[in-house]
C-alpha cells in the first residue's frame, strides 16, 4: 500500500558519485605520491620514436595500503557513476528525449 501511495520514482543523478570519486582519486594519488621515494626521467629526443619516459616510485608508509584503497574506491566509484550517467542518458531517449521535472509547489497547503 505504501508503494501504490509513494508512486514517483526518482532518477539517480551522477553528479555527487562523479564528485565524490574524483575527490577519492586525487586523495588517494595524493598519498601515494606524497609518501613515495623514486625518479623521474624525461629524454626528449627529435626522432619521437626516440623519446622516452621513466617513472620508478616506491611507496612506504599510510601511502602504501591508504592510498591504493581510496584510489581503487575513487575509480569504482568513477566507474559506477559513469554507468549512472549512460543509463539516464538512454532513459532519456525513451521518453522521447524531455528533461523536464515537475515544478515544485512553494506553497502545498494552499
Amino acid at each position: 500500500m505504501a508503494l501504490e501511495r509513494n508512486s514517483k520514482v526518482t532518477r539517480m543523478k551522477p553528479d555527487r558519485p562523479l564528485i565524490l570519486s574524483v575527490l577519492l582519486l586525487a586523495a588517494g594519488l595524493g598519498l601515494i605520491f606524497g609518501y613515495c621515494h623514486g625518479s623521474a626521467g624525461l629524454t626528449a629526443a627529435l626522432p619521437v620514436s626516440e623519446a622516452s619516459f621513466n617513472l620508478c616510485t616506491t611507496t612506504t608508509g599510510p601511502g602504501a595500503v591508504g592510498g591504493f584503497a581510496l584510489t581503487v574506491l575513487g575509480l569504482l566509484l568513477l566507474i559506477w557513476s559513469w554507468l549512472c550517467a549512460i543509463v539516464s542518458q538512454i532513459r532519456l531517449l525513451g521518453r522521447g528525449g524531455k528533461r523536464e521535472e515537475p515544478a515544485k509547489d512553494e506553497f502545498p497547503g494552499n
